[in-house]
């Protein structure tokens, strides 16, 4: 008698009808496919210049009790982080990254059908989340170079959606809003929608670019992260700051043990040296400007930046910006670009080391050129 065939675990239906996506490919990925390593890496949008380097010791101590687990609660961190910005640990939720902290919000708000509001070309890793957990995902275009407050709210109020998302300062442009402009927003929102405000870049916005929004206020979750001015994405570590009740439901979702005992220590000492984040503040500044100058030589146009990339316009449609790209991977060195039209037309390029930027700008000329021969 012949043994049963094995079948495969059912996915669920939602599940069944998505595709297979990874957001990003990694420059691991394209390294491994090359069969060689880029001699610069400006895609990712990571801190070249590192963590502080009270942040490595702390970590490398804590290294030595990482047989036991990370503290469930996250207790000295959210304290740490709770009295930076001024209120309670009971307002602050720590997370695996930022976008480990939007999938659980998602997955604690979103019920399938439910709809949520994005620009279209922002963020894709909060469409990820809610393509996941069965929301409709409803976009509006960029006004220019920056996300449009004004349509993102009547877009919400259109569909009764439950979620509103908008980062300031923008990924993948670069653009930023005033505080004002969000503070305008949370006073017009729909009832019933969260503004979930995306400020991964906003250690290195310009000042006046953080709202005044009281870590109570219900219409409004903010999200906050190491990877970027404090230099720690590989440790994975973001924060929520929103309404006690909202950020307790938290744990009727979260991975209570997704924080390592390293990353913990390495987030608390980093925010401890608040030095060494206004140096990387200095060094982001004056890597934007060499970005800029070596755009504007190469006839690109540099758009303005308030985070640590800037985004450069190479004036025609996305073919020549694509046809760019590849000529600039082909050369070594690591950068995207937007995916959306009419932003496609861009190039995206991290700050990085004066050794970085150099490569960058030998490299940028042949790829430029070879491109526009191509589509001649």
């Amino acid at each position: 008698m012949t043994a049963p065939r094995p079948t495969p675990p059912h996915l669920t239906s939602l599940v069944a009808s998505l595709p297979a996506t990874v957001p990003f490919v990694g420059p691991e990925t394209q390294e491994r496919a090359r069969g060689r390593r880029f001699a610069a890496r400006l895609g990712a949008n990571e801190s070249v210049f590192g963590p502080s380097p009270r942040a490595i010791e702390a970590m490398a101590a804590a290294a030595r009790d990482v047989w036991m687990y990370g503290d469930p609660e996250n207790h000295d961190l959210r304290a740490a982080l709770a009295a930076h910005h001024g209120t309670t640990p009971a307002h602050v939720m720590v997370g695996e990254g930022i976008d480990g902290l939007l999938g659980y919000l998602v997955r604690m708000l979103i019920a399938p059908g439910d709809a949520v509001v994005t620009s279209d070309g922002a963020y894709p890793t909060f469409n990820f989340h809610v393509a996941g957990f069965g929301g409709a995902l409803y976009k509006v275009p960029y006004h220019g170079n920056h996300e449009d407050p004004g349509a993102l709210l009547a877009r919400a109020a259109e569909t009764g959606a439950r979620l509103l998302y908008i980062a300031n300062p923008d990924n993948p442009m670069g653009s930023h809003h005033p505080a004002t402009t969000l503070e305008r927003m949370v006073e017009r929102l729909p009832e019933g929608c969260l503004m979930v405000l995306d400020e991964a870049y906003v250690e290195l916005a310009p000042e006046g670019t953080a709202p005044r929004i009281a870590p109570e206020d219900p219409r409004v979750i903010r999200m906050r992260t190491f990877s970027k001015g404090y230099g720690m994405a590989g440790a994975r570590v973001g924060y929520a700051i929103g309404a006690a009740p909202l950020i307790a439901a938290f744990d009727r979702v979260r991975n209570h043990f997704g924080m390592g005992r390293i990353a913990q220590a390495g987030a608390l000492a980093a925010l401890q040296d608040q030095g060494w984040l206004a140096a990387v503040q200095a060094q982001v500044a004056a890597a934007r400007d060499g970005l800029a100058a070596i755009a504007r030589q190469n006839g690109l146009v540099p758009l303005p930046s308030a985070t640590n990339f800037v985004t450069m316009d190479c004036g025609a449609e996305g073919r020549l910006a694509r046809a760019v790209l590849a000529g600039l991977i082909a050369r070594d060195i690591f950068v995207r670009m937007p995916f959306v039209a009419p932003h496609d037309r861009c190039i995206r390029v991290s700050c990085g080391t004066p050794a970085d930027l150099a490569a960058f700008e030998a490299a940028l000329p042949d790829a430029l050129a070879e491109a526009q021969a191509a589509l001649r």
